[in-house]
């Protein structure tokens, strides 16, 4: 199980994916396949990360057997946070 430091990474890491997947529009998300392959992570703590990241109104996720995300997209909630992070980054 990865530690404290390495979950608060892999959503950031997260977030920021679909952020730049959907270059715009909404309705953009990304495979579990392929948002496992941008973070790098090891596929339990990618489905922890995306549980969290829901219970929380970010993101919505279509999860497929074995509790494995198979689409993963960015809602409205998750937009605003990531348009005010980079607001504040500038």
């Amino acid at each position: 199980m990865a530690t404290l430091h390495q979950r608060r990474h892999y959503r950031e890491a997260i977030m920021k994916s679909l952020y730049e997947a959907m270059e715009g529009n909404r309705l953009l998300g990304l495979t579990g396949a392929q948002l496992r392959e941008h973070v790098a992570m090891p596929e339990e703590d990618l489905a922890a990360a995306c549980t969290y990241l829901e219970a929380e109104g970010l993101i919505q996720v279509d999860w497929a057997r074995g509790n494995t995300p198979a689409m993963v997209t960015l809602l409205h909630k998750g937009i605003q946070l990531m348009e005010s992070e980079e607001k504040d980054g500038d």
